[in-house]
């Protein structure tokens, strides 16, 4: 691989890490090479797990910032939220990552009374801060700045002393046989120390993340309690899931 290559991988990785999305038609016009190249280019980095593809272009599966994660898909994760709402239940403690989709939960808590919530997430957290009747708690940790995370020793020490009802978490990806995956294994790991204090694990995610696998692998789908998409139950995309969870 020459320089020129190098430099242009090393771009569409920078792309996707902020955006989440190209397009091959605008890298090869801003690049000013042929969709072929740009196609070859997508297939590399795919191989190296930062990327798949879809119709067109790839988006990302490795660490995003925050901020654009937050922007994708932004009425499905709203609508997964809303589901997610009528599993919380009162009393007692539960877990929440630091995707997010569980920030639009986390958001939606004001109702909840007589709640602790456990979470590794800061802007989690701070969306927690207005919440009367919930009492939240954070891992502590060293933040990763790409995904906004609570990561490290810290963060899975602080579930030793916690009892969680129900851990709600999202993924990067779910797949049918291999079960959900994450960008880092250090999230992984967290999400697994988290999954180890809590009594059931409910599972999140959007539909663009189905049939799809991420670097570090985290829960077998038998570790799934509840899986919570934006589709409808009923929905042909859930079947492979079907046997295995309890679909909502």
């Amino acid at each position: 691989m020459n320089l020129e290559s190098m430099q242009r991988l090393e771009m569409i990785r920078s792309r996707l890490d902020v955006d989440g999305r190209v397009r091959v038609m605008d890298l090869a016009g801003e690049l000013a090479v042929s969709e072929m190249t740009i196609r070859r280019d997508l297939d590399l980095l795919v191989d190296e797990g930062v990327a798949h593809r879809v119709r067109g272009g790839a988006v990302a599966v490795g660490p995003q910032q925050f901020a654009a994660r937050a922007e994708q898909h932004s009425r499905a994760k709203g609508r997964i939220a809303d589901k997610l709402l009528d599993l919380v239940g009162q009393g007692g403690a539960i877990g929440i990552d630091a995707s997010s989709t569980l920030q639009r939960l986390a958001a939606r808590l004001a109702p909840a009374r007589n709640l602790t919530v456990l979470t590794n997430g800061l802007d989690a957290f701070r969306a927690l801060q207005d919440h009367g009747g919930v009492t939240a708690l954070l891992t502590g940790g060293a933040l990763d700045e790409s995904t906004g995370s609570l990561v490290g020793p810290l963060a899975t020490r602080a579930t030793n002393d916690v009892m969680l009802r129900r851990l709600f978490v999202s993924a990067s990806a779910l797949d049918p046989q291999l079960g959900s995956s994450e960008s880092t294994l250090l999230d992984a790991e967290v999400k697994l120390a988290l999954a180890d204090a809590a009594a059931e694990i409910v599972l999140a995610v959007d539909s663009s993340k189905l049939g799809h696998r991420a670097p570090a692998r985290c829960f077998s789908l038998d570790r799934i309690g509840v899986l919570v998409t934006e589709l409808d139950a009923r929905d042909a995309m859930l079947d492979p899931y079907r046997d295995s969870v309890q679909i909502v």
